[in-house]
């Protein structure tokens, strides 16, 4: 049980901050609190707990005064994880400073974010040099060219002097303007190319200053990201060990496909067989220095020759690949392997791609090991004159620990024991657009192992955890344990101020050009309801097609999700709503949550259908594969609990404040006329409904 002492300075600490806020203390807020408290506090029960806590409960305020006091008595760091910037920097910057300065409690706080986040010095200083000369250049992006021109010098410039200066600290969230995706990859690093204490830039290196002192502190904010990244490397490796810390997972419905994108596996025809040229033509011009430093003649040709291997076999693996996807009679994007078992003759040609990478990765340790070597003990002159090999071999190395977990997967597909993968191929034209991939189909398996039976505790939270009002969703989703407590915190807002409408129609998704024209023909009607509207829409392909038509009549009004930026939109827009103009967001899924736009910002969210997942997801039909082969029905398993949750989320866009109050429009019939539509619909809250029959 949580101790006397323990819940008088957490009940302290919520009022005198409520009071120094002059805060209305909320029921379903002090229920938070008191089920957060307990489940950190109580030694002899479960330490895990999932809550939901309808928008407007004051999650933040409730979880951090609940956990912080319970984890300083037991010694725990408090990790509060989140899944999006905007929640992070309000962390940082608004709540916990506001808690500390108000609850009379004392503690220190710390933001992680991950190096891609972080400027890298040592990358710019070779950028400002001009590098071009370097063989390994095109090494660094993967995906987007390296920029060039005025305008990025610029930048470059810019950056290297306000971090001089002190001006800037190398974050580039903070950065004052808008830089391209480029420029941002170009300068930025990661874990395998990551010199660490070797770079000579250490002692300015941003993100290492912004990890100074991340152990001593109480409260470290991140995002889901980066915690799953710590676990995939051991845990405690970027974090706090995670036997001594409590985490708070805050958009807790998004952790299990975080934790799928992070241990799926990936290759490209094109890039490999590219970086594997670059990889020999680095061998070759750097052959002459490594043999004056003793490196053996027979060491190098092996390493050629493996590079020589690779490059042929890797071309006959995807040739096998061509011709499966060349040769199907469906026109489907993507050719997924039944039971994730990868044909016969795919499965032996992975297996020598896998034994061929092992050998390649041998090979290389050594040469890696020396050049760590060289830099780590070389004087000044030699550790500068091979700081950027070192670099190099480390993306080398990186790159080949990918192909290697890829083509194991792939190979060992039909003797898989344990979390069932799915494997899928898919081109994009040519023999050198073929994309193979590798994904773990459950994330509960992958979370209990590195995650829940590693930590000393967990709080997963979010306005909506429950789909068809019960957590078995997310139970199977997460494979949180067996005993974790579960509790649902009503939102204080009154659900009445929202009318849920759904209109006659004579089509309905089902028959996507009917449905199509019926949007444009309703659409302008709808949009004159109210100054701010967010039209949402689960298919790219429908809203391109809806704008087509209606984009000439509403081209001052609409703000379309693609054309710019998800935060020049939601800027653009209230620029327009607070000078008296109207204005419409066209957006998908990604503004369907953690938008907040409350009051005559968003009058009324229009919904053009059921948000159901795409039908050719290869994970999701891989999920059903298995459902079906068990006897159960895939979906309403599957397909209608996850639709049910993200239209919660959808709807979640109107209602913001206590005062705020709009209309939900749903262009879809189907929640009426189908039984899973009324079992939806039996979820919503108790919004005034106006359904035409």
């Amino acid at each position: 049980m949580l101790t006397e002492a323990l819940r008088e300075e957490v009940r302290a600490a919520f009022f005198a901050l409520t009071e120094a806020k002059d805060l209305k203390p909320r029921w379903g807020q002090r229920q938070m609190i008191a089920e957060v408290a307990n489940a950190f506090g109580d030694t002899e029960a479960s330490s895990f707990l999932a809550i939901e806590a309808g928008t407007g409960t004051g999650k933040t305020i409730a979880y951090t005064i609940a956990a912080l006091p319970v984890a300083k008595a037991r010694s725990k760091t408090l990790i509060i994880a989140t899944a999006t910037v905007a929640l992070q920097e309000q962390l940082i910057f608004k709540d916990l400073p506001e808690i500390k300065r108000h609850s009379g409690l004392n503690f220190s706080y710390q933001l992680a974010k991950g190096r891609s986040r972080y400027l890298c010095l040592y990358k710019l200083d070779q950028l400002i040099q001009g590098f071009a000369e370097s063989p390994m250049l095109s090494m660094y992006p993967d995906e987007v060219d390296l920029p060039e021109g005025e305008d990025t010098q610029r930048a470059f410039d810019a950056m290297l002097s306000a971090v001089s200066e002190d001006r800037w600290d190398g974050d580039l969230d903070s950065w004052p303007e808008a830089l391209d995706a480029g420029v941002i990859r170009s300068v930025t690093t990661d874990h395998s190319q990551c010199l660490g204490r070797r770079c000579p830039h250490i002692s300015g290196c941003s993100f290492y200053r912004a990890r100074e002192g991340l152990e001593e502190v109480d409260v470290i904010v991140t995002n889901h990201d980066l915690v799953l990244s710590d676990f995939r490397l051991g845990g405690g490796r970027i974090l706090s060990n995670p036997e001594d810390s409590f985490y708070i997972f805050d958009e807790g419905h998004q952790l299990a496909e975080k934790c799928l994108q992070h241990f799926a596996c990936f290759s490209r025809s094109g890039r490999t067989l590219n970086n594997l040229a670059e990889t020999q033509q680095w061998i070759d011009s750097k052959r002459e220095l490594l043999l004056e430093y003793e490196v053996r003649p027979e060491a190098l040709s092996a390493l050629s020759s493996s590079v020589t291997d690779l490059l042929q076999v890797t071309r006959d693996t995807y040739s096998l690949c061509w011709g499966a996807l060349s040769n199907r009679v469906d026109d489907r994007a993507d050719l997924r392997f039944p039971f994730g078992v990868v044909d016969p003759e795919l499965r032996d040609a992975s297996a020598a791609l896998r034994d061929l990478w092992k050998l390649h990765i041998q090979r290389l340790s050594p040469l890696v090991g020396l050049v760590e070597a060289l830099v780590e003990e070389g004087d000044a002159e030699q550790r500068e004159a091979w700081e950027g090999n070192l670099n190099d071999l480390q993306v080398v190395m990186s790159r080949a620990e990918g192909q290697l977990a890829l083509w194991e997967s792939y190979a060992s597909s039909a003797d898989e024991v344990g979390t069932p993968w799915a494997r899928w191929m898919r081109h994009y034209g040519d023999e050198s657009t073929i994309e193979c991939y590798a994904s773990p189909i459950y994330a509960r398996d992958i979370l209990s192992e590195h995650v829940w039976d590693r930590v000393a505790g967990a709080v997963l939270t979010s306005a909506t955890l429950t789909a068809l009002g019960s957590f078995d969703h997310l139970m199977q989703q997460s494979g949180l344990p067996a005993d974790t407590k579960l509790a649902r915190v009503e939102s204080p807002f009154d659900a009445s101020l929202g009318r849920f409408v759904v209109p006659s129609m004579s089509s309905d998704p089902s028959a996507p050009a009917a449905h199509t024209a019926e949007l444009v023909e309703l659409l302008p009607g709808l949009l004159a309801c109210s100054q701010g509207t967010l039209v949402l829409f689960s298919s790219k392909r429908q809203l391109q097609e809806v704008v087509d038509e209606l984009g000439p009549r509403f081209e001052s009004e609409l703000l379309i999700q693609g054309v710019m930026s998800k935060a020049e939109i939601l800027d653009a827009h209230r620029q327009r709503i607070d000078s008296g103009k109207s204005s419409t967001i066209f957006g998908l899924a990604s503004f369907a949550e953690g938008v907040d736009l409350p009051g005559d910002y968003c009058g009324h969210v229009i919904i053009a259908k059921l948000p159901f997942s795409a039908p050719d997801d290869p994970i999701d039909a891989a999920h059903a594969e298995l459902l079906e082969s068990a006897g159960r029905n895939p979906f309403m398993v599957l397909t209608v609990p996850s639709a049910a949750l993200r239209l919660l989320q959808a709807c979640g866009r109107l209602l913001r404040t206590e005062t705020d109050s709009g209309i939900i429009t749903l262009l879809d019939r189907r929640i009426v006329t189908k039984r899973y539509g009324r079992a939806i619909l039996d979820t919503l809250p108790r919004y005034q409904f106006d359904i035409e029959r």
